[in-house]
């Protein structure tokens, strides 16, 4: 039998801020085996679309093999890990398509977008999509293609890198430079292109740029020969609630045409703002200020 790893109980595994759970930023309780289940989870679903073995896990997990064959198979047994043969290598489990479905039920932002989404891919014939804000980073939650034969493999319900997206730099170019420098701290800025911008006092610039456009551009910085423009919209609280963009092929684009694009999914934007309560962009500094 191997050594039994306490850290995986329950009882008496509450931690509370100031007791290396977080700090302030952490919430009142938390429970470390299941904040240990979620990142198994995480683990996996950044793995091999085949799996992964218990050896594979327990490793990437800094955990025993019996902590982690205990974790793997409660959570197999809801339905949340797949063990899949031969093997056995874990994937994760059918269950989280129905709560993923659910969630998006619970989250009808999508749905209220989609017309707005609809009329903005007519109108500018590229592929637009809604993100919400997931502390700075872009998870898209809505997509319409545009008229024509090219689509593009955009992903929903996982966060992206925020620098190297438009989405995500309308939702940077909402907060100040340290939370910028503190966020790019966090997510590094990895080239992904030779385009993308890899030094912070650059991407500053950028998003300086951005906020006195009211949009931000991805010029080919996320892939090669694709472009996107983003701008953030706004809760009724003020804060950035998240971004609409649109994507196609760069080609040619002249600079008046990237402005239009631009004002264009800034006013689309404005009207998400509206739906949730907030303010348009032009009126947020006022209101800022007003509340101040």
């Amino acid at each position: 039998m191997e050594p039994h790893d306490s850290s995986s109980e329950v009882a008496g595994a509450w931690l509370q801020p100031g007791s290396g759970g977080g700090g302030e930023n952490a919430s009142r309780y938390t429970v470390r085996s299941v904040a240990r289940a979620m990142r198994l989870m995480e683990i996996v679903a950044e793995g091999p679309s085949a799996g992964q073995t218990l050896s594979d896990l327990a490793r990437a997990l800094g955990a025993s093999k019996s902590t982690t064959l205990a974790l793997a198979r409660t959570l197999g047994a809801h339905g949340l890990l797949r063990d899949a043969r031969p093997g056995p290598r874990y994937t994760l489990g059918t269950a989280l398509i129905r709560l993923g479905d659910i969630a998006r039920g619970q989250l009808p932002l999508g749905d209220l977008c989609r017309p707005l989404l609809s009329e903005l891919a007519s109108m500018t014939k590229m592929t637009s999509r809604v993100a919400i804000c997931d502390d700075g980073y872009p998870v898209f939650i809505e997509r319409v293609d545009g008229p024509g034969s090219v689509r593009f493999y955009t992903p929903l319900g996982q966060r992206e890198i925020p620098y190297a997206s438009a989405a995500g730099k309308a939702m940077l170019a909402t907060m100040t430079d340290a939370q910028v420098r503190a966020m790019c701290e966090q997510t590094g800025l990895k080239a992904r292109t030779a385009h993308t911008i890899t030094d912070i006092d650059s991407l500053l610039a950028n998003l300086d740029l951005a906020r006195g456009n009211g949009f931000a551009v991805d010029d080919e910085e996320d892939a090669e020969g694709i472009f996107c423009v983003g701008a953030a919209f706004f809760g009724h609280d003020g804060a950035c609630a998240g971004a609409v963009s649109i994507t196609g092929i760069k080609g040619d684009l002249p600079t008046w045409r990237v402005k239009e694009l631009g004002r264009a999914v800034r006013r689309y934007a404005d009207q998400v703002s509206e739906i949730l309560g907030g303010v348009r962009y032009s009126e947020r500094d006022r209101a800022i200020g007003a509340g101040a």
